[in-house]
């Protein structure tokens, strides 16, 4: 059967062409030849998505229905949509695809055959197209040729939603519906919403089959030992994965299982701001042909990409297939992790660079999720404002956190895993008035929670956050190791220190049902 034939079987007729399954050069050339976006001088396809320039949370939506309404954790983030509304934009999202080419990706999502989805991805724009060509698993031509989608995945930017008639917060909507098993994606350009309605349905499919969906990177060391590291935005997270001594996995999205870590996706999708060859050699070199660049301000005669200027937006953002980085693990797989690694860029400049935590603690601070807000990152923010996400990527967890709580704990005493957190934010003050922690500071603190130098070395307690805080560690010097000796005003930083504390204790306030040995990990207890 045809890919017209499979399109027409499922309701989409009157098409015009059909691109299936196109290569990378060959999208890039239709991205081109329609306009979509210019080469930079790298490459790389550059393109500008418009009004929105990073994901929509408030445009985002999950079908409720009986198999939805006793699953899914119903609140602001997974905010219900009807069913008779889910089908009469389907319908009306299918009737503004009559007469345009579409270009179709069939893939997966999950690199272990035991547990992947596959899905298939239609999209208005070819440049998209190329987009989760690298995000998702690409399947050989043997899968291809059987290939039956469980997930249909429909992307129209050019579509926009009437709010008062579809029952949509806007013009934009991205609409999950796990009984039909179908995504919704339309008025929005932003290619990070595909990628993460992805995950989103990961994420509540995985934990019925006993995976550990999360929101990490993963690499493998010369040893074989394999790392995760969680954090939010601009944590580190992509950075610290991608590591010239060791084998990338993944950046983003992985699944933990009886068979050990496995990645969600085939590419990457790394911020670019602030970019340099000196700092994340890895990603900068990754931005070649086929890579794709959103928002980034080009030169017009030398086509130089400017990664300092967020004149469109600070959420630059590059994707580009995982083979991209050198010695990439391309099966997407890795044995069961030695460690994991809590990233947090904290502005108050108070929580230790590295400490290892006990199995209530890892629990404590998973659900916590905590980064910070920067002064001046958005409208009326004038000091570091403490964000907290649970279990680092709240926007994408479509069932209680608690769930994955429950199945990431019960992995970490399976398996003996070591459990630490990095500040990767500031230093000697708080934003504004101290220093961003050194990235080879953060790197030397890596290499030895995962060589096991940070074994044998003595530990101090931080007395209000309660944190085991070791006195030395190779390549560090001593006194970064204990924040409240790198501030000049003791005084000050007890009392940043306090008020991080309550925030800590307020947020978990939220949280129903936590064991009381959990409760009592955080500060202050």
């Amino acid at each position: 059967m045809s890919m017209r034939e499979k399109l027409a079987e499922a309701g989409y007729i009157n098409l015009g062409e059909i691109f299936d399954n196109l290569s990378p050069a060959l999208l890039v050339e239709q991205a081109l030849c329609r306009g979509e976006g210019v080469l930079s001088s790298t490459g790389a396809l550059a393109v500008e998505t418009g009004k929105y320039t990073g994901r929509s949370p408030e445009d985002r939506f999950v079908v409720e229905d009986e198999t939805t309404k006793n699953t899914v954790d119903w609140g602001k983030i997974n905010k219900p949509f009807c069913p008779e509304a889910f089908a009469a934009l389907r319908s009306r999202q299918k009737a503004y695809l009559e007469g345009r080419d579409v270009f179709v990706f069939d893939g997966y999502i999950g690199a272990d055959e035991e547990y992947r989805i596959p899905v298939r991805v239609i999209n208005e724009y070819a440049w998209q197209n190329l987009f989760i060509h690298h995000l998702l698993r690409r399947p050989t031509k043997e899968e291809l040729a059987n290939f039956e989608p469980q997930v249909t995945l429909v992307c129209t930017p050019g579509f926009k939603a009437i709010p008062e008639l579809d029952k949509t917060n806007s013009e934009a909507f991205i609409i999950l519906n796990f009984t039909s098993q179908e995504i919704l994606i339309g008025g929005a350009s932003y290619a990070g919403e595909m990628k993460k309605s992805c995950f989103s349905y990961m994420n509540y499919m995985m934990p019925e089959r006993g995976v550990c969906p999360m929101h990490c990177s993963a690499n493998i060391g010369a040893d074989g030992t394999t790392a995760l590291f969680f954090g939010l935005s601009g944590t580190g997270k992509t950075t610290l994965s991608a590591d010239p001594l060791r084998q990338l996995i993944g950046d983003d999205e992985h699944g933990w299982s009886e068979k050990g870590i496995f990645n969600f996706e085939g590419g990457c999708y790394a911020k670019a701001i602030k970019l340099s060859q000196e700092g994340e050699p890895q990603i900068w070199n990754a931005i070649k042909f086929g890579a794709v660049i959103e928002n980034v301000i080009m030169d017009p005669e030398t086509r130089l990409a400017d990664y300092d200027d967020d004149s469109l937006t600070e959420n630059i953002r590059t994707g580009y297939p995982v083979d991209y980085i050198p010695d990439a693990v391309l099966t997407g797989k890795g044995g069961q992790p030695k460690a994991i690694i809590f990233l947090t860029a904290d502005a108050f400049g108070v929580l230790p660079p590295v400490a290892k935590l006990n199995q209530n603690q890892a629990s404590y601070y998973y659900l916590s999720g905590y980064t910070s807000k920067l002064a001046g990152t958005e409208r009326g923010i004038t000091e570091p404002q403490a964000t907290f996400s649970a279990g680092f990527g709240a926007p994408f967890l479509p069932r209680a956190v608690g769930e994955y709580a429950k199945l990431l704990r019960a992995n970490i005493a399976k398996y003996g895993t070591e459990v630490y957190m990095l500040n990767t934010g500031w230093t000697g003050g708080p934003y504004g008035v101290g220093s961003r922690m050194k990235l080879a500071y953060t790197r030397a603190m890596v290499t030895a929670a995962l060589n096991g130098d940070l074994a044998n070395v003595e530990y101090e307690t931080d007395p209000i956050f309660g944190l085991a805080v070791p006195k030395t560690c190779p390549n560090v010097p001593e006194e970064v190791l204990n924040p409240r000796n790198t501030w000049a005003d003791k005084a000050a930083y007890d009392e940043s220190a306090k008020k991080l504390a309550a925030l800590f204790v307020e947020n978990f306030k939220t949280y129903n049902g936590v064991d009381a040995d959990i409760e009592a990990a955080g500060p202050g207890k």
